[in-house]
C-alpha cells in the first residue's frame, strides 16, 4: 500500500469515527428530549389530577341550595309527577285546574284538583287574610329590615332596608304586586312575631277545613308551601268577604312614597287591565317548583266562578287559560241565570287609607 493510500484509509477511518460520535451523540439528545416529554407529560397529567381533585373538592363545598340554583333546568312538581300528561277538554297548560259556581260550589272543570303542589305566592292571600282578621292599624308604619330579604331564591325588591310604609300600603303592595319583602314585613310585625304567624296561618287553614295545606312562611318563596286547587277554591271564597282584600288584589296600579321618590307598581295579573273581565279577587304565583300559577274569583255568563290555576307552563300559559275558560263559559254554557252585575257581600268596611294612590 502506498503512502497515499494509507492516508486516505486512515481519513476514512477517522470520519466513519466522527460520524458515528455525532450519531451517538445526536441520539442522546433524542433520547433526553423523549425522556423530557415524557417526564413533562406525567408532570401534566399529575397537575391535570391535582386539578380535577380541587374542583371536585370545590363543588362538593358547594352547599345543596346553591348548587340546585346552578343547576341549568329543573321540573316543576307537577311536571316531576307527570300531571302535564294528563287530558281535560279545553286543552289547559296548566297541570292543575278547577273552576266552581261560588254560590252553589257545581264544580265546572276539574283537572289533578286533590294534587298537593307547591303555591308560590299564591300564599299571600291567606298571608293578607290574616292580618287583616286580626285587625291591626293599617296606618301602623312598618320599616323593612335586612330580615325581609330573600334569600330563598334571592328575588329582587325595589323596597330596601330601611323602607318604611303603612301596614295597609305593604298589604297593598303584596297583595297587588306580589312584594316578598313586604308580605315577610306584615308577618314579622304580628304579635309574637314571624313564627306565631306562620302558625296562624295554618291555624286559619285548620278552621277552613283546607286539609291539604301547609305554610312555613308568608312569602310564598318556600316550596315547602303546598296546597290543592280544592283547598285554594275555598281560601277564595272566604277571602272574598273582605272588600279589602278583594279591593287590593284588584288595583290595577299603586304609588308609594318612599323618601323623595315615588314608586309606581302594577298589578301582576295582566287581566285586571282588561275591560271585557269582572274580577272580583285575584293571586298570581311563581316559583321553578310551582311554575306558574293562578287563583281568581270572577263574574261571568250569570254565574260569580272561582277558578284555580296551578303549575301552568309558559309565561302567559295561566292568563291564556283563563281565557280559555271563559270562552267555555260564555259560548257553551248556559248562563244559570239573566246576567247582572254580582252582589258585594257585606262586611267591615275598608280601613285602607294609602299616603298616595295612582
Amino acid at each position: 500500500m502506498s503512502g497515499m493510500q494509507a492516508g486516505a484509509l486512515a481519513a476514512k477511518k477517522s470520519d466513519g469515527k466522527r460520524a458515528t460520535a455525532a450519531a451517538s451523540k445526536k441520539q442522546t439528545k433524542t433520547t433526553k428530549r423523549v425522556a423530557r416529554g415524557a417526564a413533562a407529560q406525567r408532570v401534566k397529567v399529575r397537575l391535570s389530577a391535582a386539578k380535577a381533585t380541587r374542583a371536585a373538592a370545590h363543588l362538593n363545598a358547594i352547599p345543596r341550595r346553591t348548587a340546585a340554583v346552578l343547576s341549568p333546568s329543573r321540573l316543576s312538581y307537577g311536571q316531576a309527577y307527570g300531571l302535564h300528561e294528563t287530558l281535560d277538554p279545553l286543552a289547559l297548560k296548566s297541570s292543575v285546574a278547577l273552576v266552581l259556581d261560588q254560590d252553589t260550589d257545581e264544580v265546572l272543570l276539574s283537572k289533578n284538583s286533590q294534587a298537593v303542589l307547591p303555591i308560590a305566592s299564591i300564599t299571600k292571600l291567606m298571608t293578607a287574610l290574616v292580618v287583616v282578621e286580626a285587625k291591626q292599624p293599617l296606618d301602623e308604619v312598618l320599616t323593612i329590615t335586612e330580615a325581609d330579604i330573600d334569600t330563598e331564591k334571592g328575588s329582587h325588591s325595589r323596597l330596601s332596608p330601611g323602607t318604611a310604609l303603612t301596614r295597609g300600603e305593604m298589604l297593598h303592595l303584596a297583595l297587588m304586586s306580589s312584594e316578598n319583602r313586604a308580605a315577610n314585613a306584615l308577618g314579622r310585625h304580628y304579635p309574637g312575631g314571624l313564627a306565631t304567624f306562620v302558625t296562624a296561618m295554618n291555624r286559619k287553614a285548620a278552621e277552613l277545613g283546607m286539609h291539604d295545606t301547609r305554610y312555613v312562611e308568608p312569602t310564598g318563596l318556600s316550596s315547602r308551601n303546598q296546597s290543592s286547587a280544592r283547598d285554594l277554591a275555598t281560601l277564595v271564597k272566604f277571602a272574598y268577604r273582605y272588600d279589602l282584600i278583594r279591593e287590593l288584589s284588584t288595583s290595577p296600579e299603586y304609588q308609594v312614597a318612599v323618601g323623595s321618590r315615588q314608586l309606581q307598581f302594577r298589578n301582576t295579573n295582566g287581566l285586571v287591565f282588561n275591560p271585557s273581565w269582572q274580577i272580583g279577587l285575584q293571586k298570581t304565583g311563581y316559583i321553578a317548583e310551582a311554575g306558574r300559577c293562578l287563583v281568581m274569583q270572577a263574574y261571568m255568563g250569570g254565574r260569580q266562578l272561582i277558578m284555580v290555576f296551578l303549575d301552568s307552563t309558559g309565561r302567559y300559559s295561566r292568563i291564556g287559560d283563563a281565557e280559555r275558560v271563559r270562552k267555555w263559559v260564555l259560548e257553551e254554557m248556559a248562563p244559570v241565570a239573566e246576567p247582572t252585575r254580582p252582589t258585594v257581600p257585606v262586611n267591615t268596611p275598608s280601613q285602607h287609607t294609602p299616603r298616595v294612590t295612582s
